[in-house]
């Protein structure tokens, strides 16, 4: 038995040495600084306020006080038109009399998606002819 035993440990050692697996040279260790500081917050992230409004890119194909045609910005074959709100209406009044959009202004328009109804034009109107 104890022949058999010894026999076995030897057999152990040497594949603990093929394997690397053994006791390597210890030495003394630096001993680890670990830093108890507590961050510090400099600026908070703050989410953007998100419009209820969808946006519509283009430029302007007929512009009048009630309603506004508009040709997309991405797609030259998407064009939209849109009920201008009683807010909007008045304000669009004011440019009409002025000069209006003419055909090619660019505009931005937000507007209600379901309702496809304009609360704000937003784009400088070019000058009347």
């Amino acid at each position: 038995m104890k022949l058999t035993m010894q026999f076995g440990m030897k057999r152990f050692l040497a594949a603990a040495i093929l394997l690397g697996i053994g006791c390597g040279v210890s030495a003394a260790q630096d001993p680890v600084v670990v830093s108890t500081a507590v961050a510090i917050v400099i600026q908070t992230i703050k989410p953007k306020k998100q419009s209820p409004y969808a946006k519509f890119e283009g430029t302007v194909m007929n512009a009048n006080s009630v309603l506004i045609t508009v040709r997309s910005k991405q797609n030259e074959l998407a064009v939209q038109t849109f009920t201008l709100a009683e807010e909007a209406s008045v304000k669009m009044q004011k440019v009409v009399d002025k000069g209006g959009y003419q055909y090619g202004d660019k505009v931005t328009v937000f507007y209600d998606s379901t309702t496809n109804k304009a609360y704000r034009v937003k784009g400088k109107a070019s000058k009347p002819i």
